[in-house]
């Protein structure tokens, strides 16, 4: 954790894995790493990842497409939490790879999940797409599974 936040990962273009079960810290984790990554000069910028989607969705119907493509690629850290929560239809699967594509070894992308790693495949429908966005992501990239209960739970019996 202490080399993540030395922000070399960002400087290096590497990716950050981080899966764990709900409330573990997934959130809070890739979002320390990009308030370090800010505090050292960098861009950053969450999304939820159906969030995004959607975004995507609007902008490809407002011919803004193109243009959201470009800035999410300049942004240096980019944080893509709630990753395989539901499966990538083939129009979304595709969004994700234009966007990991334009970012691959340029920028860095930090993607939280509940699901392992192994398990991602399986969320995007079309497999050679799947193929090609775990490529991007998995081959640069640190990982890091949270394991214990939720932090929430420990906050409600407070």
């Amino acid at each position: 954790m202490v080399h993540l936040a030395t922000c070399d990962c960002t400087r290096g273009s590497q990716n950050v894995l981080i899966t764990g079960s709900t409330g573990v810290g997934k959130t809070f984790i890739a979002c320390a790493l990009a308030h370090s990554s800010c505090r050292h000069g960098f861009s950053a910028r969450y999304y939820r990842v159906p969030r995004l989607l959607s975004e995507l969705a609007i902008a490809r119907g407002d011919e803004s497409y193109p243009k959201m493509l470009v800035r999410l690629s300049k942004i240096r850290l980019l944080i893509l939490d709630d990753w395989g929560t539901a499966p990538l239809s083939p129009v979304e699967s595709r969004d994700i790879l234009e966007i990991i594509d334009d970012r691959s070894q340029l920028s860095s992308t930090i993607i939280a999940s509940q699901l392992p790693v192994e398990d991602w495949h399986a969320s995007i429908i079309d497999p050679s797409v799947a193929d090609a966005v775990l490529d991007r992501l998995v081959h640069s990239s640190h990982r890091i599974h949270l394991k214990g209960e939720s932090m929430r739970k420990a906050e409600q019996r407070s």
